[in-house]
């Protein structure tokens, strides 16, 4: 089968759409089928032989965050050259409300389209404005798929119809082996955090004062972050006595991205809402590492209920606290965390995964062919 994956977000910034559409892209290239994305990138960026670039992105204000999108004259006319060189057999979009390649997708294409929805979108005056211009092109779609029941939700307050729901997935093989950073953990112990430091909703000020509160207890426990942001603006949230013990690594290659998740003794995932599903859980879960997580809809499923990690009061630093010191201080707790995290995301592994959506593939095949593009 050829198949034509589009992702709306840059290329070179790491984040949970690209993630996804990589690990299913891999997963179908492995299974033996002709797999091709386009996604924003830089002309001169290095990207897999799967990876073509529709040019490059802009900031743009987008579900509470500032998302990096392409749209325009350029990444119209490379959408269309790319849909006729490929001569797909189905098109998978991701995120089609979103104003980026996806949505010119849709208006460029005829066809079996598949899209899939990641964000849990609040209702909103600009997306219910849009709605007349989004249907045109999402109306083009034959199968559709929610990575959670709130994208599936806001599929359906906002943009009408169903959808089939088919979680993220995850390479847990590339996850389960790796060497700590070097120094990591330490004998005192280290809390993780992976995410957008500069983006509020993923709740990095939430862990930092949960941290100063444990700090002032344990001498030696330390702070591992990785993602993007001002290292100084998150210092300036610690006190200064315990500055010299939060290590930012900032953005990581992906294979530092894995050794980070092994350098920690408990991960951990401050979340304060807008999340569909949870994909760094999973990611953590994969390595091993035990996870305190933010008690949200998507984390609790993900986590089964608490039998995979520990679950505490959303944006509560307190709370926080007290469920990274029960895991510190229970090595057993750790553990027994660990060996149900790698139960439960043996659900979530590609191979598992991209036979689902697979699935949805060849449902949509029989009744419209193969794609065309729109003259």
């Amino acid at each position: 089968m050829r198949i034509g994956i589009v992702c709306p977000y840059d290329w070179e910034v790491p984040g949970g759409v690209r993630e996804h559409v990589s690990g299913l892209a891999e997963a179908l290239l492995e299974f033996g089928h002709e797999v091709s994305v386009i996604a924003p990138a830089d002309d001169d960026a290095v990207l897999p032989s799967y990876v073509v670039s529709a040019g490059r992105a802009v900031p743009v204000p987008y579900n509470g965050s500032v998302a990096r999108l392409a749209f325009g004259f350029m990444a119209v006319a490379r959408v269309r050259r790319w849909l006729k060189d490929g001569d797909f057999d189905v098109l998978h979009v991701h995120e089609p409300a979103a104003p980026s390649l996806s949505l010119i997708a849709c208006w460029a294409a005829d066809g079996p389209i598949v899209a899939t929805l990641h964000a849990a979108i609040p209702r909103s005056r600009a997306l219910y404005a849009a709605q007349p211009i989004l249907n045109s092109a999402l109306e083009k779609i034959s199968g559709r798929i929610a990575v959670a029941e709130a994208a599936r939700s806001t599929l359906v307050a906002h943009l009408g119809g169903d959808a089939v729901l088919i979680p993220n997935g995850v390479n847990v093989r590339r996850y389960e082996k790796a060497e700590p950073l070097p120094g990591f953990p330490g004998q005192g112990g280290t809390i993780g955090f992976l995410g957008r430091m500069d983006e509020p909703r993923k709740g990095l000020h939430v862990l930092l004062a949960g941290f100063a509160l444990l700090a002032a207890q344990r001498p030696d426990l330390r702070l591992l972050i990785a993602g993007r942001g001002d290292a100084d603006e998150v210092l300036a949230q610690v006190p200064a006595a315990f500055r010299d013990r939060v290590v930012l690594l900032g953005l990581v290659s992906d294979e530092d991205r894995v050794r980070m998740l092994h350098s920690v003794d408990v991960f951990c995932a401050p979340n304060t809402g807008g999340e569909s599903f949870g994909m760094v859980l999973v990611e953590a879960m994969s390595s091993g590492a035990p996870v305190v997580a933010s008690d949200l809809d998507a984390f609790r499923q993900v986590l089964r209920g608490g039998e995979a990690g520990e679950l505490f009061e959303t944006g509560n630093p307190d709370d926080l606290a007290a469920a990274v010191a029960k895991l510190l201080d229970d090595p057993g707790l750790r553990a027994r965390l660990a060996a149900g995290a790698s139960v439960a995301v043996r659900d979530y592994d590609w191979s598992v995964i991209a036979r689902d959506v697979l699935r949805v593939y060849q449902a949509v095949l029989p009744a419209t062919g193969r794609v065309a593009v729109v003259r």
